[in-house]
């Protein structure tokens, strides 16, 4: 299952990243600060995510 939450997490960390980043974009924060803080969100939420999706595909 390991193996398995790691290749998620690779596709859904990229992926909640760009969302966060659009979504930081959109709202009118268009600095370094906010578009590094909104990739670090992303970041932290796929891990959960990964770890969830991985247990009910397994």
């Amino acid at each position: 299952m390991t193996r398995l939450m790691m290749v998620l997490f690779s596709f859904i960390s990229v992926t909640l990243m760009g969302i966060c980043i659009v979504a930081a974009l959109v709202t009118g924060n268009d600095t370094l600060m906010p578009i590094s803080l909104a990739a670090a969100i992303g970041f932290v939420a796929a891990l959960p995510a990964s770890f969830i999706i991985a247990r009910k595909l397994a």
